[in-house]
């Protein structure tokens, strides 16, 4: 298969697995630390209304999310693709951070969870799959 091509899939793919897995893991989140009450994750308008309500502990879940999926998404594409394994990984990186800084803007969370998970969730995470994911090729 043309190395291009290739790249490209393990990009696709590894984009697609990252997001879904931050999408499961937001979803099965309040299953392990459950919302405050009157907390309706559903909708943005209602985080919106109640993020006031949340305790350290409620970020912990986002915070997880970001990074697992960021992880896992560049993982997986540097262990499919066959060249330029950093630069993919920190593309995917790049395109998990725009997400995480959309949400930044959109809800009011507290400062400190912010910078952290800017910070520690995206980049780290990207490059963290890079030098696992390429150290056994």
């Amino acid at each position: 298969m043309n190395s291009i091509l290739r790249n490209t899939l393990a990009f696709i793919v590894g984009t697609i697995v990252g997001a879904l897995c931050n999408g499961l893991i937001i979803q099965l989140g309040p299953l392990i630390i459950p919302n405050p009450e009157g907390v309706d994750n559903s909708s943005m308008e209602s985080l919106k209304n109640t993020i006031h309500l949340f305790q350290a502990k409620h970020f912990i879940v986002p915070f997880l999310a970001h990074s697992i999926g960021t992880f896992i998404g560049a993982f997986l594409a540097v262990k499919l693709c066959v060249s330029h394994h950093l630069k993919i990984a920190l593309i995917i990186s790049a395109l998990f951070f725009i997400g995480g800084a959309y949400m930044v803007k959109l809800l009011p969370a507290p400062m400190w969870f912010n910078v952290t998970d800017l910070v520690l969730a995206y980049f780290p995470m990207g490059y963290l799959a890079f030098v696992l994911g390429k150290r056994k090729q």
